[in-house]
């Protein structure tokens, strides 16, 4: 075989080689990039969750406090309690997650509670919450099991506190309990996808309820995971991938402990619902790879198979082609790279908008824009000519590029003198900054200009920043569409600033 037959079959092998390589390499690193925006997600939404918690028990434990406190300073014994039924049923009614309160004596007997309606019969002697404070002369509230109320048949979340006669002994129980259709109900309106889940523990371990909802799960005990043996002991926040003991899912779990509480809450998104889109997008890119590995080890074999006889028909050929992929990567710069200022241009800015806009939905993260126009280029131009125009818009574009900080931010050619920074994952205090940075660093370029009052070279920038949302979606033409306004307001309020877009209030 000629030698040059088999060098050629080489570069066909390891052209597909370096092809499947570098396209696992790019899958690999996207579906990291999508667990990792996951991660981020789940562990905000827990840290929200653990503040709604602590924000229900604590406004629970005050409210228990201040009974407890009452029906001790007047003692139990006192006629004035049993009168407190009308207050509790008051108060009962004001905090939409109470099911009710309850206060009993020192042998369990219901004193008086927020129903209103007399039970001469009922006993909560048998209670691990009254059976705890009768042995413990401990002042501190006590979260306890998930439990059926006997006034009202629901499952609710017991919150009790010890009250003491005067001598310090043991004169009976303040109850609250809070229904557990409060938290799942609120837990149901977050998207965590179809196998996601949200669950809210005690910190022994016991599953208090979890969404989605089964009564089967209530007060399970998983004590002996990963989460109470290894991870809470360590820190009170933190994330793990691991298959779920409940049903087997792999989920990406963060969890975030509450402080005062002794509650844990946890977020767990399916590794299958958080990558769905980066398994259709593979697929399709696969099915696209593999053709085009297909058609190069036909191509390249069709050569070598004509190497023997026509040798310098080949090497012409292979000229060509390298001529050909050259001409496709110059070709492919030019149409994503604006050739005075080697910026982005408009149509890769339209697909990057378009595709972090559709991350800044999943994550739920804002989209900020920086809109620049230099003031009085027109005249410019007429002062200076066009080439000191063009080298006056290259050094601008130099420090648009400089302000691309993360691989995500994008500065644009836009039109003309007109230039863009994309920035995802920024709020729009964040992007006024950075407008405000490129303002003044363009100002001190120190470009001459003598038809400008600033006497050099100076820009107007607007602002604009939005919260795109899976379920109310607005159009992306509002992101450039008010900073163009507010780049408006700054031309008209005297240039050489940055403007802010005016948000249009919410009239949900």
């Amino acid at each position: 075989m000629h030698p040059v037959s088999k060098r050629a079959k080489l570069f066909v092998v390891l052209a597909c080689v370096a092809i499947t390589v570098l396209h696992g390499w790019q899958s690999w690193g996207a579906r990291n990039s999508d667990l990792d925006n996951a991660r981020i997600s789940s562990g905000n939404m827990a840290r929200a969750l653990a503040q709604h918690a602590n924000d229900a028990f604590q406004s629970i434990d005050g409210l228990l406090l201040n009974v407890a406190d009452r029906v001790a300073s007047q003692g139990m014994g006192n006629p004035l309690v049993a009168e407190m039924a009308p207050l509790l049923h008051r108060l009962s009614v004001e905090m939409p997650e109470l099911d009710g309160l309850l206060i009993c004596d020192e042998l369990g007997n219901w004193v008086v509670n927020s129903s209103g309606e007399p039970h001469q019969d009922g006993n909560s002697s048998d209670r691990p919450y009254f059976i705890f404070h009768r042995g413990h002369d401990d002042r501190t509230p006590l979260i306890g099991t998930v439990l059926r109320s006997r006034s009202t048949g629901r499952w609710v979340i017991p919150v009790s506190r010890r009250i003491n006669h005067q001598d310090g002994s043991f004169a009976g129980v303040a109850l609250a309990t809070i229904d557990l259709a409060y938290f799942t109900e609120f837990y149901r309106t977050f998207d965590v996808g179809a196998r996601g889940s949200i669950g809210l523990l005690l910190r022994d371990g016991t599953l208090l309820t979890r969404q989605p909802f089964d009564e089967k799960l209530v007060n399970r005990d998983f004590s002996d995971s990963r989460l109470f043996r290894q991870l809470l002991p360590a820190a009170q926040t933190g994330a793990i991938a691991n298959n779920s003991r409940i049903d087997g899912v792999r989920r990406l779990f963060s969890y975030q402990a509450i402080r005062k509480y002794p509650l844990v809450v946890t977020v767990a998104l399916s590794e299958d619902d958080v990558l769905a889109d980066w398994y259709q997008e593979t697929a399709v890119y696969s099915i696209g790879v593999l053709l085009l590995l297909l058609l190069i080890a036909t191509f390249g074999w069709h050569l070598i198979g004509q190497i023997e006889l026509r040798l310098q028909a080949e090497l012409k050929a292979l000229k060509a082609k390298d001529e050909l992929q050259e001409l496709n990567r110059t070709l492919e710069t030019l149409a994503h790279q604006d050739g005075l200022t080697g910026l982005a241009n408009r149509r890769h800015f339209d697909h990057v908008l378009e595709k972090e806009y559709r991350r800044a939905c999943r994550g739920g993260g804002p989209l900020s824009l920086v809109l620049i126009d230099v003031d009085f280029f027109k005249q410019y131009n007429d002062i200076y000519g066009h080439q000191a125009g063009d080298e006056c818009l290259r050094q601008i574009g130099k420090v648009l590029k400089n302000q691309e900080r993360r691989s995500s931010d994008l500065a644009v050619r836009y039109g003309g003198e007109e230039m863009l920074l994309l920035l995802p994952n920024t709020d729009e205090a964040g992007a006024a900054q950075i407008a405000e940075t490129i303002r003044a660093g363009i100002q001190a370029l120190g470009i001459a200009h003598s038809a400008s009052p600033a006497a050099v070279v100076t820009v107007s920038a607007g602002v604009n920043s939005i919260l795109p949302d899976r379920q109310h979606i607005p159009p992306m033409e509002e992101l450039l569409g008010k900073a163009d306004a507010a780049l408006y307001e700054a031309k008209r309020g005297g240039r050489n600033q940055v403007r802010q877009a005016r948000q249009t209030p919410d009239i949900a």
